[in-house]
């Protein structure tokens, strides 16, 4: 199983870049997973009608009341027998995956997606993977702009980072 992850798009709407980069990276995924800080509903749509329902998502801090309305802060779900967190994130980012390791320390997880910090990281802690996708869209804070891919085989989970190239412009 194949599923996409992103975090942190910080779009107002869906423009032809957001368009090319899902159909570019996402299209051979079967889940896709966004981790928070759309700040657009219209992204969070778009994104339901691409993958027909298959998506996972929590809000996150820079969402809109519209958006936290219709999607949790946290949330566990299982992928081909793979237990999964998923949030956000919040505050400074130095000891940000600490934080969220805490938020499911009761949970018995296999991983633990987060963002929040805008650069991605895959990490082993304590038997868990602990997977930050970065961001697709930010040009100020990332080191470079990259999306996720998990890949689950017969209960096992392992994440690569893509660097995302678009041909069109953001906004």
């Amino acid at each position: 199983m194949k599923v996409g992850v992103l975090s942190d798009t910080h779009l107002r709407q869906v423009d032809e870049g957001f368009r090319e980069m899902v159909e570019r990276y996402f299209s051979e995924c079967d889940h896709v997973i966004h981790l928070g800080d759309f700040t657009s509903l219209a992204v969070y749509e778009f994104l339901k009608e691409f993958f027909k329902g298959e998506i996972h998502a929590v809000s996150g801090n820079m969402d809109p009341a519209e958006i936290r309305r219709v999607l949790p802060e946290r949330d566990v779900i299982e992928l081909g027998g793979v237990r999964i967190g998923l949030i956000h994130g919040w505050g400074a980012p130095y000891d940000l995956e600490e934080r969220v390791e805490k938020v499911f320390a009761r949970e018995d997880l296999q991983c633990v997606l987060y963002g929040h910090t805008h650069n991605g990281s895959i990490r082993k802690r304590g038997g868990r993977l602990f997977f930050n996708p970065g961001s697709p869209t930010d040009r100020f804070h990332a080191r470079k702009n990259t999306v996720g891919v998990l890949k689950i085989e017969r209960g096992s989970v392992e994440a690569e980072l893509v660097e995302v190239f678009v041909s069109k412009n953001w906004f």
